[in-house]
């Protein structure tokens, strides 16, 4: 048992990363930071210019011949399987054969004793092709019949036809939303290692261990268990590094064993975001039949994505935009479609809320089409048609929602950021018809935690007691700057009722826990915490049971006080405590495993219960535009989020600021763009634009939803923090609709496709005051 004491690092309380301070001096090691050993040497890729093509041929000559070369790795070189698939649907060679799928796509690598000389050499290639017509986008590949990467998907309940025939009022529309770069400060790198025999040591930057595992033995044609994949940590991942990596590892590893050298690859930020995918573009094109008060009776909705030029992850994702293209509001009657369309780009790939970002920006379009149609408050019609009691509680995909607050967390932050007054002062202040126009909007989100993959939902942990008290902690998260490794730490520290400082984070390594899930779908806490917490259980029920025995107590007796143990009237230092286990042979040492109760998904019927909760937050946000530019600002911004009982309000909090930042600058300024001949030409931070600090809300408000707890049994009932506030941004699109619509009287929707960039803003603006007219 445990008392209410705290120690200094335990759960619930305000903790700072564990890597904070290293992170703002530089002395956090990543891995480009691991010093290289004598003779390493350095890859790099030679990639297509060309967006679809036969290829006839490679000219490598005077690549070999170039200063410094040691040689090229093609597809004749792969000594396994030349497939770095993630799905098993082997449609991914590491390097093409026949055929160039993409502008950007790997050819070859070249390696060279520097990475300099590899990357000068790479561009002497000559590629012998016989190029062929392009789709870049999911509209075009509809209109050149090509084909889908994966299977799609659809969820339907009730009879929307019939319903969307009979409903009083209806309408539809498209809506393009556009895809993002992950722009994490590491890009992508892998440095590997050759041991003896068929062994390979690869340090990575990824959030898959396991994966770039699988994927190095598989491409080496190796038992998993000669490779070990290490990562320390990561410089942002977001999604970008759960299966783009695979690539970098194999070359890597190819490299060092081929010539017996440890090998890096690295490379450039422009051949980073060409070559590796992205957020999935969305087309969506919905039906939505309603009342006179704006209830909506049915939605049907078609999600077309840019997949790119293999499968990669699409088919989950463009799963999950379906999964949250309902939001927060229930449909009576409802079909959605995914249509995962291949195009000739690269492969998109997860982005931190996994599409269902894109399902969110799907339902509040049609929410606000129905607000402008009834000349009502956007808000109004959220609120009618919120998810609530039996009859109006059941998903497009037939799980029931038994923990809905949205109504309540609506509610609140509506007060506390004053929204009714704050509407009536802006619209008072565009009747008067100036340059600048303002705009408001508050936007709800619900978003289901876990992965849909049912067997992803499973982690391990070890956790060792020195026989000095200092504990070692090891899981099968990642650590990508969300402070992960610090909330785990923290419920050790909490169950063995230590001092944070008493735990040592290692790394994250493929020898100590197997088989671990990505760190993604918010599920890092859930997962890992609740293993370490079962490794704790383990450790404390032999420490017990060797107290009982040693003093004669009962277990009752037996109290973890702060960095003691209290032994019937006895009181020992956690140390001199672990010291006495250790001589007398308890074993200090303990891997906890967990796995997600009470879910299940069968995709075939598009039934099941595919979330274990919801997470819920709402945003408020005030923008102005200037009608004559197109030039925009967030003035202010209020959040109140849910994360259950929070394992660290302060990383939470930060967690929520920044997805919150991230997602506005997916719905305004990040725009990806492609020239006709399929070329990324935004690939460069001077060329795509995310936020700066000067672009925050001036006024920027984040509260937790403290007085909510998990109903079900997580990690100290607390709930997933890293994707559901990305949505949060979508408030700005709102509001930046808003002020736009008040250019035409808000007579009608403008429809503003994302990115909204001042230009669409200027384009929008110019589009309502020609109606005027």
């Amino acid at each position: 048992m445990n008392t209410t004491s705290k120690i200094k690092g335990a759960v619930s309380q305000d903790l700072r990363h564990d890597s904070a301070i290293k992170h703002v001096t530089g002395r956090a090691d990543y891995t480009d930071d691991i010093a290289e050993p004598a003779g390493t040497v350095h890859a790099y890729l030679g990639v297509s210019k060309v967006a679809h093509a036969t290829l006839k041929g490679l000219d490598l000559e005077a690549v070999k011949a170039a200063p410094g070369v040691l040689g090229v790795l093609t597809a004749a070189d792969v000594p396994g399987v030349n497939d770095v698939s993630p799905t098993g649907k082997h449609d991914e060679p590491l390097f093409p054969t026949e055929k160039i799928e993409f502008h950007g796509q790997p050819l070859f690598a070249v390696v060279a004793h520097t990475r300099d000389a590899a990357r000068r050499a790479a561009e002497l290639a000559v590629v012998d092709c016989e190029v062929l017509p392009h789709a870049l986008d999911p509209v075009a590949a509809q209109a050149d019949d090509y084909p889908y990467v994966t299977d799609n998907l659809t969820l339907a309940r009730g009879d929307a036809d019939a319903a969307l025939e009979a409903a009083p009022r209806r309408l539809g529309g498209q809506i393009t939303i556009g895809g993002q770069d992950h722009m994490y400060l590491e890009g992508h790198i892998a440095f590997a290692i050759p041991g003896e025999d068929d062994d390979v040591v690869v340090h990575c930057s990824t959030q898959h261990p396991s994966e770039a595992q699988h994927m190095v033995a598989h491409v080496l044609g190796v038992p998993s268990n000669a490779v070990v994949v290490n990562v320390r940590r990561m410089g942002g991942g977001f999604g970008g590094k759960e299966s783009q990596m695979n690539l970098f590892c194999a070359v890597a590893a190819m490299a060092a064993k081929k010539w017996n050298r440890p090998a890096k690859i690295r490379p450039d930020r422009d051949q980073d975001m060409m070559s590796t995918g992205k957020r999935h573009d969305f087309v969506v094109d919905y039906d939505v039949g309603y009342d006179d008060a704006g209830r909506i009776q049915a939605v049907k909705g078609d999600f077309a994505a840019r997949s790119g030029w293999t499968s990669d992850l699409s088919g989950p994702v463009t799963d999950r935009a379906l999964f949250h293209a309902d939001n927060a509001y229930f449909y009576p009657h409802v079909k959605l479609v995914s249509h995962p369309m291949k195009t000739n780009t690269v492969s998109n790939t997860a982005f931190r809320g996994f599409g269902g970002p894109q399902g969110v920006v799907a339902a509040e379009r049609m929410i606000e089409e129905i607000a402008y149609d009834l000349g009502k408050d956007p808000l109004e019609i959220r609120k009618a048609n919120f998810y609530g009691d039996a009859g109006r509680d059941v998903t497009p995909y037939h799980q029931t929602v038994e923990d809905c607050i949205i109504d309540r967390l609506v509610g609140e932050l509506e007060d506390t950021a004053d929204y009714q007054e704050r509407r009536k002062a802006i619209q008072a202040y565009n009747a008067q018809g100036g340059i600048l126009r303002k705009g408001i909007a508050l936007t709800p989100v619900k978003f289901g935690i876990s992965f849909t993959a049912t067997w992803y939902n499973q982690a391990g942990a070890l956790v060792h007691i020195y026989n000095d008290g200092s504990i070692h902690l090891n899981h099968g998260g990642t650590e990508m700057g969300q402070g992960l490794n610090t909330k785990i730490a923290q419920i050790v520290a909490d169950a063995l009722q230590v001092d944070f400082d008493t735990i040592k984070i290692t790394k994250t390594t493929t020898e100590k826990v197997p088989n671990t899930s990505a760190t993604a779908a918010s599920s890092g806490s859930d997962l890992n915490g609740m293993a370490a917490l079962d490794a704790c259980n383990q450790l404390k029920a032999r420490l017990v049971a060797f107290a009982v025995s040693q003093w004669g107590v009962t277990e009752e007796d037996v109290v973890f006080l702060p960095n003691a143990v209290q032994v019937g009237p006895e009181t020992f230092a956690f140390g001199d405590f672990i010291k006495q286990a250790y001589m007398a042979r308890v074993h200090l040492s303990a891997a906890g495993f967990y796995k997600t109760p009470d879910i299940h998904w069968d995709r075939a019927a598009g039934k099941g219960r595919p979330f274990y909760y919801y997470a819920y937050g709402a945003s408020c946000s005030e923008v102005t535009i200037d009608t004559l530019t197109g030039e925009y600002k967030v003035d202010r911004t209020d959040i109140l989020h849910d994360v259950g009982r929070s394992l660290n309000p302060v990383l939470d909090k930060g967690q929520i600021e920044g997805a919150f930042i991230q997602g506005m600058g997916w719905m305004t300024t990040e725009e990806l763009w492609w020239d006709d001949k399929g070329c990324l030409r935004t690939h460069a931070p001077s060329t795509y634009k995310i936020p700066l600090a000067s672009d925050r809300p001036g006024i920027f408000n984040v509260k937790l939803a403290d007085w909510s707890e998990n109903r079900e049994l997580t990690i100290k009932r607390s709930k997933a923090v890293g994707e559901p506030p990305f949505m949060l941004g979508i408030s700005v699109l709102e509001a930046l609709s808003m002020a736009v619509a008040s250019v035409g009287d808000y007579r009608e929707c403008p429809r503003l496709d994302t990115p909204v960039t001042p230009e669409r803003v200027l384009m929008a603006v110019e589009r309502l005051k020609a109606k005027g007219t």
